[in-house]
C-alpha cells in the first residue's frame, strides 16, 4: 500500500520528466518533437490523477493551485487553494465517496458549474472509483439516460440552483441506479433537509448528504479504501457531443490521460511553467477544460484561474477579459473560435498583457481570417489545435516556440501518431494517404481512449492499417504537409454533396470570414430534390453591423472559384446555434433546412398540413414530423417523394 502522507520522503519532481525529455529546448519542428517522442514512455510517470496530485502537492505545497472569482465584476475578489489544500481536499471527497459505498469501478456523476469544488470533485471521484462530469445544460431526460446507461451510483450538484435542483429531481425519477445525492453548498440554497423531504415524499430511496459536513469530517492524509490505483484501471467516463441528442460515453483509463498529460505538458516545452497562469473559461464536463486547464498546470505546479461559475458564458465576462489578463497577470488561456469572435469586439489595446504567453484554440476549425484579424487587433499569438474526448484531449498543436501556420491545427504531440487514410465507402483501410492528399485522420498513441461504453458506437470508431496498431477513426477530413503538419478540410459527414459532387463547406466560410461584417458562419448542404444537397450559409453577423444576405452573396459570388459551391441562400440568423462550449452545431441548422424544405415542399403542391416539426432520436438522427388529415397522406408521399431525409406523418386528431 501506497503511503498517502504528504511528510513521505520527497518523490520525483515530476516536471522534470518534461526537462529531461526537451532538455529544455524550445519545440519548434517536427524532429523536435520525435525526439521527444523517443522518451516515451518515462519511467517515472504518475500511475494515475492521484499520484499526480500527490507528487505535486509535495513538490508546489504552498503554491498557488486554484484561484476563483465568483463575477467577473468583482474578479479582484479570489479563493484560493494551494496545492497542499488542492490534494488534501481531493483526499477528502476520496473519502466521502468510498464512505458512500463507492468503489474501484463505481461511477460519480457530476452535474456542477466551473467551481473550485469541482476540481475537488473531479480528482476525488477518480480517487473512489469513476468520475462521469455531465453538462448542467441537458436536458433532464437525456442526463437520466446517461445516468442509466453508466449505472451511476453517486450524483454531485449544487443545491443553489433551483433549475438544476428540478433538473436533478427529473432526471432521477427514471435513474434507479443512483443511491445518493451529495449537494456542494452555497450561502443561497435549499437545504439538504429540504431535498431530503422531497425524496422522501416521492418514496424515493435516494439519501442527501452535505458535501461541506461530508468532506470536514473526512481523513486528509490517507486513502481509507487503502486503494492502489494501477494505470489501466478506467479513470473518467466523458460524453461526446452538443446539446442536443443524446452524447456517446467516452471510456478513458488512468494511463490514457496521463499519457496525453504528459504529451501536452512536453510539447508546450518551457512555455508552461509553475510561474504560468491558466485562464480557465471553458466548462469543467469537457475535456478541455479538465486537461487544458486542470491536468496540465497541475502537472507543472502551474496556477488555474478559473473565472466564475459558468466562465465564458458569464455576462460581462468577455468586456473585462483583458482587465482580468492584467490584474491576474495570465499567461495563457485555452479557447474555442466564437470566444475569439467575441473578443474582436473588445481589442486589448490600453492593457498590460505583458504577462502573456500564449492560447490554445481548437474544438473547432478555426478561419485563417478570423485568426489573423484576432493576432493583428488583440496582439495575441494563437496556437491552433486539435483533439477529441476520445484523444483524451489534444492530438496536434501548433507549436508555441515554432512556426504557427494559420489554417493548420499543427504537428502531432510527442508519442503521437497522425496519418491520413484513404477509406471505402464501408470505413474500410484502402490506403494511406500521399503527402497532401485529402483523406480521414487516423490517430494513435498512448492517450487514445478504450471505446465508447455502447459497443453500436464503436462499429466505425477505428481504422485498420494492418501494423497491429490501435488507430483512430476521427471522422474528420484532413492532410498532412511535408513538413508534418495536419490541415482539417472539414468532418466527413459535413461534405456537402452536390449531384456526386463534393463541396467542402470551409470554401463557402472562409469566403465570408472574409467579410468585415461577418462575425460567425456555417455552410451546410440544403436538402434538394433532384441533386441531394444545393449549398447555404448561415451567418452571424458583428455587433453593431448591418449588410443584406443579397450584399453577402454577391460578395461570396466574386471569390469562390467553384461555381458548384456557390450557396443558393446566405440566411441571417441573430445568433448561430452553440454547443456547450461554443462550437457552431450544425446539426441545428440541418434541421432547421430539413423543415424548411418540407413546408416550401408542401405549399409547392398545395398540399395541406397543420404543423411541420424536427423529431430528434437522441444520437444525433432527426426525423420530420408532419401533422395533417389523413387524406392528405398520398399528397405528402407525392410531395416529399424525391427527398431522402426520413419523415413521419401524423394524423390530425
Amino acid at each position: 500500500m501506497k503511503d498517502n502522507s504528504l511528510s513521505v520522503k520527497k518523490r520525483v519532481n515530476q516536471a522534470s520528466l518534461i526537462d529531461r525529455a526537451n532538455k529544455t529546448k524550445p519545440v519548434r519542428t517536427l524532429n523536435d518533437v520525435k525526439a521527444i517522442g523517443e522518451q516515451w514512455p518515462p519511467h517515472d510517470l504518475p500511475e494515475s490523477s492521484y499520484e499526480l496530485l500527490r507528487r505535486s502537492a509535495e513538490t508546489y505545497a504552498e503554491r498557488i493551485a486554484i484561484s476563483y472569482f465568483e463575477t467577473a465584476e468583482n474578479h479582484h475578489q479570489t479563493r484560493k487553494l494551494n496545492y497542499r489544500e488542492l490534494f488534501q481536499g481531493v483526499t477528502r471527497v476520496a473519502n466521502l465517496l468510498h464512505r458512500l459505498g463507492v468503489c474501484q469501478g463505481d461511477v460519480v456523476a457530476l452535474l456542477l458549474p466551473n467551481l473550485p469544488e469541482t476540481h475537488l470533485a473531479l480528482w476525488g471521484a477518480e480517487a473512489a472509483g469513476v468520475v462521469m462530469p455531465l453538462n448542467p445544460f441537458l436536458e433532464a431526460k437525456a442526463i437520466s439516460t446517461l445516468l442509466s446507461t453508466a449505472q451511476a451510483k453517486v450524483l454531485i450538484t449544487l443545491e443553489s440552483d433551483p433549475v438544476l435542483i428540478e433538473k436533478m429531481f427529473d432526471a432521477l425519477a427514471d435513474a434507479p441506479t443512483v443511491k445518493n445525492v451529495v449537494l456542494v453548498s452555497s450561502e443561497i440554497g435549499f437545504s439538504c433537509e429540504e431535498i431530503q423531504s422531497r425524496f422522501t415524499a416521492l418514496q424515493s430511496p435516494v439519501k442527501v448528504h452535505d458535501f461541506t459536513k461530508c468532506f470536514l469530517n473526512a481523513p486528509v492524509d490517507h486513502l481509507e479504501s487503502k486503494r492502489k490505483i494501477s494505470p489501466d484501471e478506467v479513470a473518467s467516463y466523458f460524453c461526446t457531443g452538443g446539446t442536443t441528442g443524446l452524447p456517446k460515453i467516452a471510456v478513458r483509463t488512468h494511463a490514457q490521460v496521463i499519457a496525453n498529460t504528459w504529451m501536452v505538458s512536453a510539447m508546450l516545452g518551457a512555455a508552461l511553467n509553475e510561474e504560468s497562469v491558466l485562464f480557465c473559461g471553458l466548462p469543467l464536463f469537457h475535456v478541455n477544460g479538465v486537461i487544458i486547464t486542470g491536468l496540465v498546470p497541475f502537472f507543472k505546479g502551474a496556477s488555474v484561474l478559473l473565472g466564475t461559475p459558468l466562465g465564458y458564458r458569464t455576462s460581462g465576462l468577455i468586456p473585462k477579459f483583458w482587465e482580468i489578463v492584467e490584474q491576474h497577470r495570465v499567461t495563457a488561456f485555452s479557447a474555442v473560435p466564437t470566444l475569439l469572435v467575441s473578443l474582436l469586439e473588445h481589442p486589448s489595446a490600453g492593457y498590460d498583457v505583458s504577462s502573456f504567453r500564449f492560447a490554445i484554440c481548437g474544438a473547432a476549425p478555426l478561419s485563417a481570417e478570423v485568426l489573423q484579424r484576432f493576432e493583428q487587433t488583440c496582439q495575441i499569438s494563437i496556437s491552433e489545435g486539435y483533439g477529441m474526448t476520445e484523444t483524451s484531449c489534444v492530438a496536434s498543436l501548433n507549436p508555441v516556440d515554432g512556426e504557427h501556420r494559420p489554417g493548420s491545427v499543427g504537428l502531432p504531440l510527442p508519442a503521437q501518431e497522425l496519418q491520413a487514410a484513404i477509406l471505402d465507402a464501408n470505413g474500410n483501410y484502402i490506403r494511406d494517404a500521399k503527402t497532401d492528399e485529402v483523406g480521414v485522420v487516423g490517430i494513435s498513441g498512448p492517450n487514445i481512449f478504450s471505446g465508447y461504453i455502447n459497443a453500436r458506437h464503436n462499429e466505425h470508431a477505428w481504422i485498420n492499417r494492418g501494423d497491429g496498431k490501435k488507430w483512430l477513426n476521427s471522422g474528420d477530413l484532413g492532410k498532412i504537409d511535408k513538413d508534418g503538419y495536419l490541415w482539417l478540410t472539414g468532418r466527413a459527414k459535413d461534405l456537402i454533396i452536390r449531384g456526386g459532387h463534393n463541396i467542402d463547406p470551409s470554401v463557402i466560410e472562409e469566403a465570408l470570414y472574409a467579410h468585415p461584417e461577418v462575425g460567425l458562419t456555417a455552410a451546410i448542404g440544403r436538402p434538394d430534390g433532384r441533386v441531394g444537397e444545393l449549398p447555404v450559409a448561415y451567418v452571424q453577423l458583428r455587433d453593431g453591423a448591418s449588410v443584406s444576405e443579397a450584399a453577402l452573396l454577391t460578395f461570396v459570388s466574386k471569390t469562390i472559384g467553384e461555381r458548384a459551391a456557390i450557396p443558393k441562400a446566405i440566411i441571417i440568423l441573430e445568433a448561430l446555434p452553440l454547443t456547450s462550449v461554443g462550437k457552431i452545431h450544425k446539426p441545428t441548422l440541418r434541421h432547421m433546412e430539413s423543415v424548411a424544405v418540407t413546408i416550401k415542399a408542401l405549399e409547392d403542391k398545395g398540399v395541406e398540413f397543420s404543423t411541420v416539426n424536427i423529431l430528434e432520436d437522441g444520437v444525433g438522427g432527426a426525423t420530420v414530423q408532419i401533422q395533417t388529415r389523413v387524406d392528405n397522406e398520398q399528397h405528402i408521399k407525392d410531395a416529399l417523394k424525391l427527398f431522402t431525409f426520413p419523415y413521419e406523418i401524423i394524423p390530425m386528431i
